[in-house]
């Protein structure tokens, strides 16, 4: 199921975006779990290492992350699918990224916030009831600060986003602003398509927050890697 989904965004999304089953990492050795679907970036972020059929991926290269589950009710041990996807959402989250100055056009720029990133879930079917998304609803607002869903799709249901206050820019540098920022980040409304438009307006939220709310990831701070193992790169040409 995981692989049908892969290789449909990896058709329709620019090839500037890779997508994989992967966990994610960070300078200091943390890890994420093992994520369904990462979305990445492999031009600015060069180094993605394959051990054993799994990548692993530098958490600055990351822009957006997805469980894949065939029914949206169901549950992993005591929790549901929904939370499930959220603490794995926020396993990837809470890894420490350290973004770089760099270049455009000539002119050096400082280094920028980090970015969001973007989580969802992704399934085939809803067995709750169709009479409304009351469920669903209770299900999502339940999950806060670095857990918190953005969007995803149900395939026979609908496709949803939801809606956060506040909901501006990161605008301080940084792991404690994008910290903060998740922190005050509280649920508003959900809002579901129509069930036969679910992969198109799925397709287009995406490409929304991707393009329009994210645009470049920050520059990955190379030198925060090899100070781990006592090495250094030279900054300057």
């Amino acid at each position: 199921l995981e692989n049908a989904w892969i290789e449909w965004l990896r058709k329709y999304l620019p090839n500037r975006y890779c997508v994989d089953k992967a966990i994610v990492i960070d300078h200091e050795g943390n890890t994420s779990q093992q994520m369904d679907i990462v979305i990445y970036d492999n031009w600015f972020t060069p180094f993605i290492f394959n051990q054993n059929g799994f990548y692993y991926i530098p958490a600055e290269g990351v822009y957006a992350i997805f469980e894949v589950k065939p029914d949206i009710k169901g549950k992993v041990g005591d929790i549901n699918y929904i939370e499930y996807a959220g603490e794995k959402i926020e396993s990837v989250r809470m890894l420490k990224r350290e973004a770089a100055s760099f270049i455009n056009g000539g002119i050096k720029f400082n280094p920028r916030p980090l970015t969001k990133i973007v989580g969802g879930i992704l399934c085939s079917t809803n067995s709750f009831t169709h009479e409304n998304n009351n469920t669903l609803e209770k299900h999502f607002k339940s999950l806060c600060n670095l857990k918190s869903i953005d969007l995803g799709c149900i395939a026979d249901y609908g496709s949803f986003y939801i809606d956060y206050n506040p909901n501006e820019e990161i605008t301080h540098i940084g792991q404690d602003g994008y910290l903060e920022f998740y922190s005050k980040r509280r649920f508003n409304k959900i809002k579901f398509s129509n069930a036969d438009h679910s992969f198109v307006t799925f397709f287009m939220q995406l490409t929304r927050y991707l393009q329009q709310a994210i645009g470049t990831i920050p520059a990955i701070n190379l030198n925060a890697y090899l100070k781990n193992i006592g090495e250094e790169v030279d900054e300057q040409i």
